[in-house]
This record gives structure tokens, sequence and C-alpha cells, in this order.
């Protein structure tokens, strides 16, 4: 069993930046090194993302949380691109995300 925070990083922060950064760089025209930056990771990392060589293959059981995933990678994909928000901001609604799949049961690290 692991803590609550470090499944979800494992399980479920891979794949809501492959989402993001698919966003990104296909509907706002950002390069991979612009979506990296916003995102507090790699142009390599963005790179695996965009290519699906990282990020869904962790889902695994909690594939019924994807249209969650995907609504809040959409919204923080339009508030990086719009508001220009930083990575602070993404974290923070990467954090409501999760508060939101656990209080709906939909991840759970039992």
């Amino acid at each position: 069993m692991y803590p609550a925070c470090e499944a979800v990083a494992r399980y479920i922060l891979p794949v809501f930046r492959s989402l993001v950064a698919k966003k990104l760089i296909e509907d706002y025209n950002f390069t991979q090194l612009e979506a990296a930056k916003r995102l507090g990771t790699t142009q390599a990392a963005i790179s695996q993302y965009i290519h699906s060589k990282r990020g869904y293959k962790s889902l695994g059981e909690f594939r019924d949380a994807l249209p969650e995933i995907q609504s809040a990678a959409t919204e923080t994909a339009r508030r990086i691109a719009t508001e220009k928000i930083g990575k602070e901001e993404v974290m923070s609604d990467f954090c409501r995300l999760c508060i939101s799949l656990r209080e709906k049961g939909k991840f759970s690290t039992k």
C-alpha cells in the first residue's frame, strides 16, 4: 500500500501531464520546450508524452477516472495558454483533481 499522494504521483500525474502537453502542442501551438517549462518537466518527458511512451501505460486499474482526468487536463491546458498560469498553479489544479477523484471513490490506495 502506498500513501495516497505517492500513488497518485506514480499513476495519475503522468497521464494528466501527457494530456495537458498534447493539448498545449496540438491546440495551442506550444513547442515541446514551452510546454515543459509550464509543466515543470523536461522537453524529453514532453516528447515521450506526445509519442505515448509515457503516461497512459501507468493508468492501469484507474481507467474509470480517465474522463475526469481528461476534463481537468483540458481546462488546465486552456488556463496555461490563456491565463499564462505557471507550474505552481498547474500543480494546484492537479491537487484539486486528486482530491476530487478520491472523494468520488475513483482512486484508492488499497
